[in-house]
């Protein structure tokens, strides 16, 4: 991910990029041009203002605490943390040395889940009643230090609170280990918002099928967002009568027009940064916040404690 962040802060307007990063030198292969630097202390030296942390999550807080210490901006990729004691320390440093921080969760950056969550806040789908997910593809060989839940599930932790407007309340979870690892590479998760709109996500490293889909359902209709294509569908229930006697007696809505909206479709990757180059600058943007970010984290290790305990687990 670090060779996405390089590539579109070279080419970002009103950005210097000055420098990489890696002490496992793996970043020359990918960079070649680029300098790189063996430490983060190397990049402190530099005076830069902003830092972006794209290193393996058990990482995180010691690189992040130093960068705050000195007084760099940081865009952390997510999740913020590994634990939510971690990124409460990270989210309490950053707060106290007024340094501008936000987490890499991409998804709301998706054109598509922002022109829903935008249509959501004009009323067009009316009360929201369901958000499901589902989060399912091949196994990433990067990821060895969490499972499917802090590295993917995150995504849709994320997501579905901003789309609500809500956070979690309860969570239940169902997991599994299949392919001899350390960690769950499958979950099943059961969910309810403090507005009381019912969640549900499905999300594994299995799957040879690559999906990204957010199914929101309201009173008006449903909108089925696929964050791979940046596609928005909208299934709006039907207003025709059922003539026919023997299904008559169903009472449930009926299908009526579908509509796929055309709208513009910008890297989110570009759109995540051009937010945080303005953040930093004391300009009009939308982050997710260390705050967001840490909140996400509280609510993934209470979907790990459900599945350990096959209890429910109440935030």
């Amino acid at each position: 991910m670090g060779a996405n962040h390089a590539r579109v802060l070279s080419s970002l307007d009103g950005v210097d990029f000055v420098a990489v990063a890696d002490p496992q030198g793996d970043a020359r292969a990918l960079m070649p041009p680029q300098e790189i630097l063996k430490s983060v202390d190397e990049v402190i030296a530099r005076k830069v203002d902003y830092c972006v942390v794209a290193a393996p999550t058990a990482f995180h807080e010691e690189i992040a605490l130093k960068l705050i210490d000195a007084g760099i901006h940081i865009l952390i990729e997510k999740p913020i943390a590994h634990t939510f004691e971690s990124a409460t320390r990270i989210s309490k440093a950053a707060k106290d040395k007024g340094v501008v921080g936000a987490v890499g969760h991409i998804e709301r950056f998706n054109s598509a889940l922002q022109q829903a969550r935008t249509r959501i806040l004009n009323g067009d789908l009316g009360e929201i009643y369901q958000i499901s997910t589902r989060r399912l593809g091949p196994f990433p060989s990067r990821i060895a230090d969490v499972g499917v839940v802090m590295d993917l599930a995150t995504h849709d932790i994320d997501l579905t609170s901003w789309l609500a407007n809500s956070e979690y309340q309860k969570v239940s979870a169902q997991s599994a280990t299949r392919s001899g690892r350390l960690h769950e590479d499958l979950v099943a998760v059961v969910a309810q918002l403090n507005n009381g709109v019912v969640v549900n996500h499905l999300v594994n490293w299995l799957s040879p099928l690559k999906e990204r889909k957010t199914i929101i359902t309201g009173e008006k209709g449903t909108y089925v967002v696929d964050t791979l294509t940046s596609d928005l569908t909208f299934y709006a229930n039907g207003t025709v009568n059922v003539s026919q006697q023997q299904i008559a007696h169903f009472k449930g809505v009926t299908q009526g027009d579908i509509q796929i909206y055309a709208f513009n479709k910008p890297e989110p990757l570009m759109l995540e940064h051009q937010n945080f180059r303005d953040a930093v600058l004391g300009l009009d943007s939308e982050i997710v916040t260390l705050e967001n970010g840490t909140k996400t984290v509280e609510v993934a290790e209470a979907i790990i404690a459900s599945t350990k305990n096959q209890l429910g687990v109440n935030l």
